[in-house]
């Protein structure tokens, strides 16, 4: 696609969530024409697009009928019809990331597979088919058993720490892992043009919700020798290079006690752990997606400020209408920038918003994160 065409290309966009929303506000520096398909009307992007269609991911036949206008279609969400997207890349549609890799990715079973097959380091693991299966496994213990399809944002992930654990295990085809002991949870946004252009945002480390297993805070630059950082570039390119993927990849990582990085998951899209990237680098990772699938040179990455990111989940306990308490506090502290995602209706932990922050001394970012952890809170 040449370069001085992009604001001919139409593209179309499978998901109107919150990473669509602001890979729309990405598009609309570019001039760029965007539509989008999701299920819900009320979706964050419902009202942001002119070409807004309401209708199923999953479903093969009104996917294929949907893509037929557009030059380039992409995603925001794994959860799609692969077999329609084979159908329209076979008829000439560019696809990206390539329906072969969604549908890798759709199956946590293929993708530790993938990983095995192609000596990718990764934590230790045996494919379930039920939940008798994964109490044949004692060995693994402890481990984390999750589902190979059908899970997201934390969801069809569990401990198996002990033998008393094992009648919670899922009855459904999945996998137990060997539990990693690690120093470290990092995550590596990389980019990849068709060219095979490639380009790392700067590692970030990730502390988790203990019970939700959704991303609780963010920091970058990760507090992580020279040394293992370049070991994790190097990791996050060798994946997305031999996927031979165009587009965004997400690599999560473990740094281990022992100083090795072990790729837990990836994501072929913009990601959870790359929202710090429009205040804090100079190309921000939905800026970067849109330039890696127009084949368009890729942007620097390089940090402006260190940053953290603290999510904004609904709280415990509230289900209905949205209300946000000690907004007026965070938005009076320097360096604190708010993002909500357009989503009326709140549920427990629920994603409803993010918040970045920016200070040139990380010991004072962790306060501030902390400090808008505990101010910021999602009511209804």
């Amino acid at each position: 696609m040449p370069k001085e065409d992009i604001t001919d290309i139409k593209i179309g966009v499978l998901g109107g969530g919150q990473l669509g929303r602001m890979m729309i506000q990405s598009a609309i520096d570019y001039n760029l024409d965007i539509s989008i398909l999701d299920p819900d009307e009320n979706a964050p992007c419902a009202h942001l697009v002119k070409n807004f269609t309401v209708g199923k991911l999953t479903d093969e036949e009104l996917v294929y009928q949907w893509g037929q206008q557009f030059d380039l279609i992409t995603i925001e969400i794994e959860n799609v019809s692969v077999a329609a997207l084979k159908r329209l890349q076979d008829e000439g549609k560019k696809v990206y990331p390539q329906p072969e890799i969604i549908e890798l990715i759709q199956d946590k079973r293929k993708q530790k597979t993938f990983y095995k097959a192609n000596r990718i380091p990764t934590s230790d693991f045996v494919l379930t088919e039920n939940a008798k299966d994964v109490a044949a496994h004692k060995e693994m213990l402890p481990g984390v058993n999750k589902l190979g399809t059908e899970g997201y944002d934390g969801r069809g992930v569990q401990m198996i720490r002990t033998e008393a654990d094992l009648e919670k295990a899922f009855d459904k085809p999945g996998l137990l892992e060997k539990l990693v002991d690690f120093e470290k949870e990092l995550s590596v946004v990389v980019a990849r043009n068709e060219k095979g252009e490639m380009n790392c945002f700067p590692v970030v480390e990730l502390s988790y919700h203990p019970e939700q297993n959704l991303v609780e805070f963010l920091f970058a630059p990760a507090q992580i020798s020279e040394k293992t950082e370049q070991k994790a570039y190097t990791l996050a390119k060798d994946v997305i290079e031999k996927l031979d993927m165009v587009g965004l990849l997400a690599v999560e990582m473990f740094l281990t006690k022992e100083g090795d990085i072990l790729v837990n998951e990836v994501a072929p899209r913009t990601h959870n752990s790359g929202h710090h990237t429009i205040e804090a680098n100079l190309t921000s990772q939905f800026e970067q997606h849109l330039r890696a699938i127009l084949n368009l040179p890729l942007g620097s990455t390089a940090l402006v400020t260190p940053a953290a990111m603290v999510n904004l989940l609904g709280e415990d306990g509230f289900t209905g209408n949205a209300r946000y308490e000690g907004m007026e506090t965070c938005m009076a502290m320097k360096g604190v920038y708010v993002h909500l995602y357009g989503k009326k209706l709140t549920k427990p932990f629920r994603k409803m918003g993010h918040v970045t922050i920016t200070d040139d001394s990380i010991e004072s970012l962790k306060v501030k994160a902390r400090k808008v952890k505990e101010t910021l809170k999602v009511k209804a």
